[in-house]
C-alpha cells in the first residue's frame, strides 16, 4: 500500500511537471477563429495565421473554420481561441449579454484589436425565381445564414426594418453560404442573404453558374437601424451579370481577442496585421478596405492594452 501511494504521488508529480511547459507556452499559440470556408473570414484568417507564424518569433498558429461571429465570440470568452472575426452588431450584443442573439451572459473577457472591413448585406436570387426587389421575397424560399450566426442576426434586423419577418417567407433555410448556393443551383431554393465582403466566393460561384438578381436594400434601412449599420453600394460588375450598382447596407467587421492574451502577443497581432496588408489583399480583396485610421471606429468593447500600445505608437491614439 505504501508503495502504491508513492507511485501515485509520483504520477501526480510527473503530470504536473509535464503540464508546466505547455502552460508556460500558452501565449505562443494563436488559434484564429474564422467562418465557413466559402466566406471571407476563412481566407483572411488563414492568411493572418500564416503571417503570424512567419513574423512573430516562437509562435505556432492554427486557423479554425467555425459558424462565424456568435460562435467565435463565445469561443474567445472561453479562452478557446486567441483571435476571432466578428460582426460589429454581434460584438455589441455579446458585450451586453443578449440571450436572443446567442449570448446568455455578458462576454466580459472580450477585448478589441481592430475594426477591419465592412460586411455588405447581399441578397441574391436566381432570375428564375422572379425576385427583383425586397418585397418580392414574400412567399419565396430564402436562406438567412446558419442559426444565430452574425449573418442571421443581420437578416432579422433587415427584415424588421423593412416591416417584414420570416413569417412572410414561403420557406426559411438556416444554412451556411456554400450550402445555400448549392440549393439555388439545384432549383431547391430561391435566394440567399449573405453578410460578407464584396466579391464573396459563394456568390461569385452562383453568378457564374446561373443568372442572378442582386436585390436592393434601401438606404433608409440603415437610417432606421442606426449604428453599426451604414448605407452602402454593391458596385456594378461585382458579380457576373450584375450590370448596375445596387444599394444595400453594411456593418463593420472586427478582430477580437480576450483579456487572457498577453499584451505583447496582442501588440504583435495588431502590428503584423497592418504591416502585411498586401498579403491579406492577395488572400481576398475585401482586405483592401482595412484602414488603420478607421481601426477604432465603432469599437463596441474595450481595446486590448497590447493593441492600444500599437495605436499610440502609430499616433492613432494620443
Amino acid at each position: 500500500m505504501i508503495n502504491l501511494k508513492s507511485a501515485l504521488r509520483g504520477c501526480v508529480l510527473v503530470s504536473t511537471l509535464a503540464a508546466a511547459p505547455f502552460a508556460a507556452q500558452a501565449q505562443d499559440f494563436i488559434n484564429v477563429l474564422t467562418g465557413g470556408t466559402s466566406g471571407v473570414y476563412y481566407p483572411l484568417g488563414a492568411s493572418l495565421a500564416n503571417i503570424y507564424g512567419e513574423k512573430i518569433d516562437g509562435v505556432r498558429t492554427q486557423v479554425q473554420s467555425t459558424k462565424a461571429s456568435v460562435e467565435n465570440l463565445n469561443l474567445l470568452q472561453d479562452g478557446r481561441g486567441e483571435l476571432g472575426f466578428a460582426l460589429g452588431d454581434s460584438v455589441a450584443m455579446a458585450w451586453e449579454g443578449n440571450a436572443d442573439a446567442g449570448f446568455p451572459q455578458k462576454l466580459d473577457k472580450l477585448r478589441g484589436i481592430a475594426a477591419i472591413y465592412p460586411n455588405y448585406i447581399q441578397i441574391v436570387a436566381s432570375t428564375d425565381s422572379g425576385i427583383t426587389e425586397f418585397s418580392g421575397l414574400a412567399g419565396k424560399s430564402l436562406s438567412v445564414g446558419a442559426p444565430a450566426s452574425g449573418t442571421e442576426l443581420n437578416a432579422r434586423a433587415i427584415f424588421g426594418a423593412m416591416g417584414m419577418s420570416y413569417d412572410d417567407l414561403g420557406k426559411v433555410e438556416y444554412l451556411p453560404f456554400a450550402e445555400s448556393v448549392e440549393l439555388i443551383k439545384n432549383r431547391q431554393l430561391d435566394g440567399t442573404l449573405q453578410s460578407a465582403g464584396l466579391g464573396v466566393a459563394s456568390i461569385r460561384d452562383l453568378a457564374s453558374s446561373l443568372p442572378i438578381n442582386v436585390v436592393a436594400i434601401p438606404a433608409e434601412v440603415a437610417e432606421k437601424l442606426g449604428a453599426p449599420y451604414v448605407a452602402a453600394t454593391i458596385p456594378a460588375g461585382t458579380y457576373d451579370g450584375q450590370t448596375a450598382d445596387v444599394p444595400t447596407v453594411a456593418v463593420s467587421n472586427f478582430l477580437v481577442t480576450h483579456e487572457g492574451v498577453s499584451d505583447e502577443l496582442a501588440y504583435q497581432m495588431t502590428k503584423q496585421l497592418y504591416e502585411n496588408l498586401d498579403t491579406l489583399v492577395a488572400a481576398h480583396k475585401a482586405a483592401a478596405q482595412i484602414d488603420m485610421s478607421k481601426a477604432l471606429e465603432g469599437m463596441p468593447i474595450p481595446l486590448h492594452p497590447g493593441a492600444e500600445r500599437y495605436y499610440r505608437e502609430m499616433g492613432i491614439l494620443k
